[in-house]
């Protein structure tokens, strides 16, 4: 067997990721993407190791940890993206630009907190 036919296939499974990862808005699609781009590396492991005739065949022992690798990313990033949905309610990526509400004071300014106009009598009494 010809080398080209598993490196053109692996170069279109890689195309299809890339894409997937680029134009895809939502978090899930994405990650399968990545699959599909790690996939396409575990061929062209494979296909160079059957090709050069490696008598430790270091190809495919790459590809074993790349499968580990793979299986421990998509556990972690899916339990990221479950927990951002059930936090903000949607998993799309362009609207994800930061964890952190930039909209909500860290504390509510209350009866029972002090304000800033507190803080600064503070200073001054000490002063």
């Amino acid at each position: 067997m010809h080398l080209a036919y598993p490196a053109v296939l692996a170069a279109l499974l890689f195309c299809v990721g890339v894409y997937g990862v680029l134009a895809r808005r939502n978090a899930i699609l994405v990650l399968m993407s990545v699959e599909l781009m790690l996939n396409a590396v575990n061929l062209n492991l494979v296909a160079f190791d059957v090709w050069l005739r490696d008598t430790l065949h270091a190809g495919q022992a790459l590809t074993l940890f790349v499968i580990t690798i793979a299986a421990a990313e998509i556990g972690l990033g899916l339990a990221i993206v479950l927990l951002v949905y059930r936090n903000r309610g949607s998993s799309d990526i362009d609207r994800l630009t930061a964890l952190a509400d930039h909209g909500q004071p860290d504390a509510p300014d209350g009866p029972d907190t002090p304000g800033p106009a507190a803080d600064d009598e503070k200073a001054e009494a000490t002063a």
